[in-house]
């Protein structure tokens, strides 16, 4: 992903979760705004995953399953991330690397609170262009370049309140990011974070399964003639519960919690946390 041109792997993302609403564990998991984000061919593909109509090319296959199995992985995420964020409410809320996140919209625990979006410039107006037609309070969009801009000076000058607690949601991002860009944005957090803070970060663990399945599904749409989603966007850095517990405590935040997608899933989806096929990732709570 470059500043010239907006994430992929957050369109893919973005029809997970529209094809959960109202689908997978309905009275814990929904996200109306997810459709709505997503423009009529990317629908299309939600629309064919919701129904259960299975295409009969190999490509067109492989791309359908992709999206019902990020549902699937959708679910867990979405509802930790959103419980802890109701925990410990907060009068702002910054969500990191935002890409289609519609929690701005969609949560009604937000709606009093100033919510402000950070994103690389070009997948931040891809998103506003998309988002033009939502309804409710939008965000504060604030465009950052990681490379060139300070996280701090750009957040403030948008009205962010160092001074007061803040709800950072980091959500999809730090697999993308060198060990050395994850670092500086904790500090970077860190310094503009109140006491009463919380950071509710996403992240991968170590797992030679989970890279070789990466490749696998570049490889099968290469095979295929698509342009696999996840083409462009390499994983960085890959880290252990106690390799980012080290590193928020260093910065003065305490985990709370650290739990793996499979245990988040148990009770939520049917077949349970076996049954799903991108079992990967993390969410750790930690409070200053």
């Amino acid at each position: 992903m470059s500043e010239y041109r907006a994430s992929r792997t957050a369109v893919l993302v973005c029809q997970g979760r529209a094809v959960a609403h109202g689908r997978f564990a309905p009275g814990r998991f929904s996200d109306p705004t997810a459709a709505l984000l997503l423009d009529d061919d990317e629908r299309a593909m939600v629309d064919r995953a919701r129904d259960g109509r299975q295409p009969d090319g190999w490509a067109e296959r492989m791309a359908y399953e992709m999206v019902l199995r990020c549902g699937e992985l959708m679910v867990p995420r979405t509802v930790a991330i959103d419980d802890a964020v109701r925990e410990r409410p907060a009068g702002q809320v910054v969500i990191l690397g935002a890409g289609l996140d519609g929690r701005a919209w969609r949560m009604p625990e937000l709606a009093d609170a100033d919510v402000y979006e950070v994103d690389q410039p070009a997948s931040q107006q891809d998103k506003r262009d998309r988002a033009a037609g939502l309804d409710g309070k939008p965000p504060t969009f604030v465009p950052v370049d990681f490379a060139r801009d300070r996280l701090g000076d750009a957040l403030a000058a948008a009205g962010h309140r160092a001074a007061e607690p803040t709800t950072w949601v980091w959500e999809g991002v730090v697999p993308y990011l060198t060990r050395d860009q994850v670092a500086g944005t904790v500090q970077a957090v860190a310094s503009i974070s109140a006491p009463g803070s919380r950071l509710v970060v996403n992240y991968q663990p170590t797992s030679g399964a989970v890279r070789i399945g990466r490749v696998v599904t570049q490889v099968m749409a290469r095979l295929g003639g698509r342009t696999s989603p996840l083409s462009g966007e390499p994983w960085r850095s890959l880290w252990s519960p106690e390799e980012m517990a080290r590193l928020v405590e260093r910065h003065g935040f305490t985990v709370v919690r650290d739990n793996h997608l499979r245990e988040l899933a148990d009770g939520l989806l049917d077949p349970g946390p076996a049954g799903i096929s991108f079992r990967s990732g993390r969410i750790a709570v930690a409070d200053i």
